[in-house]
């Protein structure tokens, strides 16, 4: 029977059980960072990683990237959980709060539309979809770098980001590790900027305007997700001098995880350098870097349990209040 076609009890068992299943079966879902193209290709990357530096370490490729002291650490464990609850939770109650792109494009359009009458329907073509497809991808990833910047920033939104950086070992799953405020923050930044580029492209196209696809997602964003489970990983690929000038390997964003003080709030860009150079948090290693990740105050177990997840953030949240608001002399 089609789902489609249930209602009442019917769907609603239909959906509940589809929810709590949906995540376990991510490697079949090209929008999930653990589709099977991207965790193949990691792996790829990973081995050939491996023997170009296998006398820097230990010579035995599993117990180098897939050790139990890093798999199986308390704080991957919590990764895993944190992955399979916001996986069935998020997409019920929080996901609506995101701001729609496309109903921000909708918005852009139409004032655009009022303000200058139609558009000049110049129609879709090779050339418009490649530079709607390029300029996409750059209000997208300077949105999830904008995003990411004011959590680092603001005590307010760093509270609850520093679930994220709670992790002391990192591993795919990490990716999932983050606050359902921090993940609304992190969605609608980049709705908001590519939902503008939406508005002007269809304004400019007269409704022609698209990206290019592969397998399912923008091709850029496909691109940038053959490594991208490496940035929550062990494995010390980087680009070297010049191309982390440009793009952000995954080294990189291993060293945004540290505890190091020169590595504070360094890296906090996705794909692109650019921003991180444009605002002065580029950092590009010399050489391979060895540090300790985490939050480097000895609080990160405090976020390894569900509620404290969930419930830490609020809770230092309130604790800043109770102390703003406390007089001079009673504390």
């Amino acid at each position: 029977m089609d789902p489609a076609q249930l209602d009442g009890l019917p769907r609603l068992v239909f959906d509940v059980v589809l929810a709590l299943f949906k995540p376990l079966f991510a490697f079949n879902q090209y929008d999930s960072f653990l589709y099977w193209p991207f965790l193949t290709v990691a792996l790829i990357i990973a081995v050939l990683v491996f023997l170009r530096h296998r006398r820097d370490g230990d010579g035995n490729f599993f117990r180098r990237y897939f050790s139990r002291r890093v798999w199986g650490h308390v704080s991957a464990r919590a990764d895993y959980k944190f992955y399979y609850i916001n996986g069935v939770l998020f997409p019920a109650i929080f996901a609506p709060l995101i701001v729609s792109g496309a109903w921000v494009g909708g918005m852009i359009q139409t004032g655009l539309t009022s303000l200058w009458g139609e558009g000049m329907a110049q129609g879709g073509g090779m050339w418009t979809s490649i530079v709607y497809t390029l300029v996409f991808f750059l209000a997208y990833d300077f949105g999830r770098y904008l995003a990411h910047f004011v959590q680092h920033r603001f005590d307010i939104l760093w509270h609850f980001h520093k679930v994220h950086h709670s992790a002391e070992v990192l591993t795919p799953f990490t990716a999932f590790r983050a606050h359902p405020v921090d993940l609304i923050l992190m969605a609608t930044f980049p709705s908001l900027a590519t939902g503008l580029v939406n508005g002007v492209f269809n304004y400019w196209s007269g409704g022609a305007a698209g990206f290019y696809l592969f397998f399912g997602l923008h091709a850029f964003i496909f691109i940038y997700n053959l490594a991208g489970n490496l940035r929550h990983s062990h494995v010390w690929l980087s680009y070297g001098p010049v191309l982390s000038q440009i793009f952000v390997s995954p080294a990189q964003h291993q060293i945004h995880h540290s505890v190091e003080e020169r590595h504070w709030g360094r890296n906090i860009g996705f794909a692109l350098a650019l921003w991180d150079r444009l605002f002065g948090t580029l950092y590009v290693p010399k050489e391979h870097e060895h540090f300790v990740m985490g939050l480097g105050d000895g609080t990160e177990a405090r976020y390894h349990s569900l509620t404290g997840m969930y419930w830490q953030p609020i809770r230092d949240l309130f604790q800043i209040d109770a102390d703003r608001n406390t007089p001079a002399g009673d504390s």
